[in-house]
Order: structure tokens, then sequence, then C-alpha cells
């Protein structure tokens, strides 16, 4: 049997005396896809930094046997030195974020230089060319010109790629990638994942790949190690542990795919008023013209183009498409935040987007972000952030009663004092990920609204969560008749929640229809592409 390239043996990283990786085993072979999969908090990410004992604070033990000239080394013992070495030319890895992870004060094209320059000793006039040769071998348009733009003016997609390249400049033999294409739109999820197989194959390298995405794990990798708690629960190829998963925590994450549970489209709501009603609706910002043409006028870019859609009571319309395709624009519109033409009304008034105006219709109409840790203040209390609409649209309430109204709204979403000693006095930090969006949602919930624009409201949890999240407002629509504006790329999430569903390209809805007509038989060439890559 050929060596493993990384054999690691009972790896254990602890914080401060607690442990959160606890005696793990696993190898890669060379040129082999393994793939590490666990909800937030397993310990995958962690797993990978302290391979290369970038986890500050940490106290790491075990062994990690990685193949070098003149036999395997141990990753977690040898000198800084001999470690440096390694770094970036024989391991390298591809972050999660790489608006975070690139430095916004030098151009891609630098950073990608600056690694062949440090690692392989190229001469700067060489890595400047070896960089563009980098960037177009991972198929990013114009890579001259991207090379010596800045991260903060690529897309995601692109920024991404260049990410990528940088991790190949020295052709490593394995590449640690961790959620590579969380951040990304569906279609932009398949082409990086496509662009990490083909170099994969072409240099010959293993991949570490970390993720929760377990349509990623299908199509990507080998083989799969399912963490939980900081230790590795089942390993074993891709097809063994999908077609016959051994244990509980497995069979859980496979079967965490969101069920459709929607009350039916009733004749009742389709002749009720609507809740909210758009006709040949418009958004548009100004841009500079170029050259002296400028002097004289203004340009203008159009993110949404004649769109009209109607949303009765009860009901969910989804929007999907990429980023780019106007979805969000469209969504900041329908909450009265930008300029438009055309007509929307929300509960029978129009937007004047003026605050007295406009406070009627902000009772009728919220809204629940796609990331509920930046929307939530982290300096307020639970209690003083789900009373906040309150003291906005019922001031006259005492604080006896104002408090009976968080308790009940809490409630509606699953969390009390019984699960949660002292929730009221708790701040954000204190909760997951889901449970931060349970808050999110009772914020909302508090003024009894008739319609919740939902903003990617589970693409940052994990897969199980995300499945109780949508169940959450499966309910709550049921129960008190809510109607959604839901906005996202997954495809899933869309079939799971929508009853209508509009699909949004380059500013124009290309498709639209019942979730299951557009979705089991689509028309238009650009809604096939989505639910083939979804």
């Amino acid at each position: 049997m050929t060596r493993p390239l990384l054999d690691v043996k009972d790896l254990r990283v602890s914080f401060a005396g607690k442990e959160v990786v606890r005696g793990i085993d696993f190898s890669i072979a060379p040129g082999e896809k393994l793939a590490l999969v666990g909800e937030s908090g397993s310990g995958k990410t962690v797993t990978a930094l302290s391979l290369l004992r970038l986890v500050q604070d940490a106290a790491i033990s075990g062994q990690a046997l990685f193949e070098v000239p003149g036999g395997p080394g141990d990753l977690l013992s040898m000198p800084e030195r001999a470690l440096l070495g390694i770094r970036g030319r024989d391991i390298a890895m591809i972050f999660q974020e790489p608006m975070t992870a690139l430095n916004p004060l030098f151009t891609v094209g630098d950073q990608i230089a600056e690694v062949l320059q440090l690692k392989e000793g190229f001469a700067q006039a060489a890595s400047a060319q070896a960089a563009i040769e980098l960037l177009a071998s991972t198929g990013i348009p114009e890579p001259e010109r991207r090379a010596n733009s800045f991260p903060h003016q690529l897309s995601g997609g692109q920024r991404q790629r260049a990410m990528i390249a940088m991790a190949l400049a020295c052709k490593p033999k394995l590449l640690l990638a961790d959620e590579p294409t969380t951040a990304l739109d569906v279609t932009l999820r398949g082409q990086i994942l496509d662009l990490l197989g083909d170099l994969q194959r072409r240099n010959g390298m293993a991949v570490l790949l970390i993720t929760h995405d377990l349509n990623l794990v299908r199509r990507f990798a080998d083989r799969v190690a399912v963490m939980e708690n900081g230790h590795i629960v089942e390993q074993g190829t891709v097809a063994d542990v999908f077609a016959r998963p051994r244990h509980a925590y497995t069979r859980k994450l496979i079967d965490s795919k969101p069920v459709r549970d929607v009350v039916p489209a009733g004749v009742a709501a389709t002749q009720s008023p609507p809740v909210m009603q758009a006709s040949h609706l418009r958004v548009a910002y100004p841009v500079a013209v170029p050259g002296f043409r400028g002097w004289f006028k203004s340009g203008e870019f159009v993110a949404v183009k004649d769109a009209s859609f109607s949303i009765p009571p009860g009901r969910t319309l989804g929007i999907v498409g990429e980023s780019g395709s106007g979805k969000s624009t469209l969504a900041l519109a329908s909450l009265g935040l930008l300029k438009f033409s055309g007509q929307l009304q929300a509960a029978g008034q129009s937007w004047n987007r003026q605050a007295a105006g406009d406070k009627a219709i902000r009772k009728v109409v919220q809204v629940v972000f796609q990331d509920p840790f930046s929307s939530l203040s982290p300096r307020m209390t639970v209690e003083a952030i789900v009373e906040e609409g309150l003291l906005v649209h019922e001031p006259l309430l005492s604080l006896a009663e104002r408090r009976a109204r968080v308790e009940q709204s809490l409630a509606g979403v699953g969390m009390g004092e019984a699960q949660f000693p002292g929730l009221l006095r708790r701040y954000p930090h204190e909760f997951s990920g889901g449970q931060r969006q349970r808050l999110a949602i009772a914020r909302v919930l508090i003024i009894n609204p008739g319609l919740l624009v939902l903003d990617e409201p589970t693409s940052a949890l994990d897969v199980t969560i995300q499945k109780q999240v949508l169940a959450l407002l499966q309910r709550l629509q049921r129960e008190r008749g809510l109607s959604y504006l839901l906005i996202t790329h997954d495809i899933d999430v869309i079939r799971a929640m929508a009853h209508e569903v509009m699909v949004m390209k380059d500013g124009e809805i290309v498709e639209s229809g019942s979730v299951l007509e557009v979705l089991d038989a689509p028309r238009h060439p650009y809604t096939q592409i989505l639910v083939a890559q979804g």
C-alpha cells in the first residue's frame, strides 16, 4: 500500500484546559480528496488549523506525520523554522471568507507574487507574470487587469479564485480547503468545485475539504470523515457512508434536507387583497459616464427591470438568483429603503420614504436578515432587542405589558426561561447561530406583522439548524397567516418554503410561476442551470 501523505494520530486540541478536538485519527493518501464534515463547533476547522500550528493559545498533542524528503516528519513537533518551509509550499490553505483573508491594501497580483518570491525565490518581474498565469489558470476573466485589482474590486467568486491561485502558487502536495464555497452562489459553488477538482487532478494534489455541505461532499470527495463534538464518529468512502450510515449523527446530517410543509395554496388567499403588490417596478443607480461626456450627463445602472408580483395573505413568494441578479435590491425596494419607479404597495399603502408617513406600513412589513450575529446589537439584552418594536409602534404599553409581550413572542419561537434561565438578561453572544436567528424572528413577530422579508434567513446556519428554523417559519405561517418574501440562492429552501417563485438574472425576472412547476419543469436555460446545480 502507498504510504499516507498525511497520517494524523490521536490529535488533541484544547483551550484553557477545555478539549475541543478529542483524540482523532485520520489519514490522506497522495492525490486523495478527504472531506471533514460536521456542524459549527464540531472541531473541524480547529483540526485543519492545528495541523499547521496556526491556532493561537491552544495546547496541541498527538502526531501529524507528513511526507517530506527523507521520510515522514511530525508537523506538531518539528521546529518552527522547518514548519515555515512547509506552510504555503507543501501544504497550502484556502480560507472560508476571502475578503478577510486577503490583504485589502495590496492588489491580488502582488499578494500572489509575494508567495512566489518568498517560497520559490522568484524575481519580481517573473513573479508578477506568474501571478497573472495563475489567475488565468483559475478561469478568472481578464487576468492581467484583475491582477492589478484590490480585493474589494472583485466579486465573491473572483476573490475565491484569487485565493485558490495564491494557494496553488507553489504546487502544494496538500490543500486544506476550509468551507471554500460557503459564501458563494449555487452556480459559483459548482464552478469553484469543478475548478478545484480539475487543478487537483492536474497537479496530483491531495485535498482536505472542510464543509457542512453534504452535496459538496457527494460531488467532490473520495472519502468522508464525520466529526461531532471533537470526535470522528464515522469515516469511509463517500458511497459507503452515504448509502449505509452507521452512526446516528451521520444519519441526522444526511436527513437534514429541508422538508416541504406549507399551507396549500387556497382560493380564499387568492381572493383576499394582497399583502404586497408591485407593478413595473424599476430600481436604478446613477453611475459616472467615462470621458468628456460625463461632464454633461450621468448614466445609470438598472438593478431591477420591470418587476411585477403579488403576495397574497399566508403565501410565500421566493426570489432566487445569483449575487448581482437584483434580488436583494428588490427586497430593499419592497422594504421602502430604496428609491424606485413603478407601483409598489404594502397593505394597500404606497411607500413615501418618510419616517412618519411610512410608520404604519413598517408595522406590517418586517425583515429578518441573513446573519443574526450582525443584525442583533451586541450591547443590548434579549429583552431590549425583542421589545424595541413595541417602543416604536405601541409606546403606551406599560413595562409589565411589554415584558409579557416579549415573553409571549419568545415562547412563540421556542425560547423560554425553562430552557434558558435568565433569558431576558442575556446577550446575543451567549446563544448559538440558530438561537440568535430565533431571537431575530421573535423581534419582528412582537408587533404582529403581516409580511416578513426573509433575506437568506438560513444561509449562515448548519444544515440541521437550517431545517429547524425553516420548520419554525412554516409553523408560524400556518398559525399566524404570515406572508413571506423569501430571498435565497438555495433551491432546496425554495422548494421547501415557497408557493410561487421568481427567477432573477441581471435585474430581470426570467421565469416565474408556482414553485413545483418552475423547479420540476424549468423552461429558461438559466433556471435549468440553477436547478441542476442545486
